[in-house]
């Protein structure tokens, strides 16, 4: 199935949860950004005011859709410690923080006509390209970079922690571990390491890259993580599907075959 067909059976034909809001608005807002950098990108002829907008709205945008990535790894995390209320009070009182960091910067950095402006370069007599022009140094944007970078390896590192207990636990038992949890791990670092590239390339976009470097950087920044963060919440539910799990009309929350997989009880529905 593609993912397409896979969200229609995982989501649409399913009892909703709060990953699956998480899911619907990272896959389809995210689909709006993509787009939206395509049009900005030269797809189309448009006005520096135009072009100044639809860069003002990539950005802001770029910073709400990185904050919704951050909230899913919350809540795997969540999760993954049986729904630890004090684990999830650290988590946030360390998330909100973040993201009023990503209000400064979008207000400081991105939305200052003095810090950065559009304006129209001429490859050829009939083809004018609207590009951003930075008119202060990276220096800035590494500064206001580290904190959310900190706050990434925070998460991975105690999303390890999880895994390295539950591996020991599972080797007391002398059972193998669990698919799902090594599955989440896996993800929070594929996670870290897409949200490390782009704040990476966000840092070197203020370096005045040639005009060719900055359309690479920028077609990674706008289009891979839209891409890879829907794929990797539906995988987990599509294995779980292809497990041929007996709680498989269960919420993936509730179910219990990723805390313990190894029971096999009655299939029970979750009006949860």
């Amino acid at each position: 199935m593609n993912i397409f067909e896979k969200e229609v059976t995982f989501v649409w034909l399913r009892e909703w949860s709060v990953m699956s809001y998480l899911y619907l608005v990272v896959r389809y807002f995210g689909i709006v950004v993509a787009m939206n950098s395509a049009i900005w990108g030269g797809l189309f002829y448009m006005p520096e005011a135009i072009g100044y907008g639809l860069f003002l709205f990539m950005e802001w945008s770029f910073s709400v859709y990185f904050c919704l990535t951050e909230v899913i790894l919350i809540w795997r995390l969540y999760a993954l410690s049986n729904k630890s209320k004090p684990i999830l009070y650290v988590l946030l009182g360390f998330f909100l923080p973040i993201v009023a960091l990503y209000i400064a910067v979008d207000i400081f950095l991105w939305s200052r006509p003095s810090a950065i402006s559009v304006q129209e370069t001429i490859i050829t007599p009939n083809i004018k390209y609207c590009g951003p022009f930075f008119h202060i140094g990276p220096m800035t944007a590494i500064y206001t970079s580290i904190p959310v970078i900190c706050f990434d390896i925070f998460l991975v590192v105690l999303a390890i922690a999880v895994l390295r207990k539950h591996l020991k636990e599972q080797k007391e038992l002398k059972t193998k571990p669990n698919t799902y949890v090594v599955m989440i791990v896996r993800y929070h670092v594929i996670y870290f390491v897409v949200n490390l590239a782009s704040q990476v390339f966000t840092v070197t976009l203020w370096a005045n890259l040639p005009a060719a470097v900055m359309s690479l950087v920028l077609l990674f920044k706008y289009t891979a993580p839209m891409i890879i963060v829907p794929r990797l919440i539906i995988s987990i539910w599509d294995t779980h599907a292809n497990e041929n799990c007996v709680h498989v009309n269960t919420t993936f929350e509730d179910c219990v075959c990723w805390t313990s997989p190894n029971l096999e009880l009655p299939e029970i529905e979750s009006h949860v």
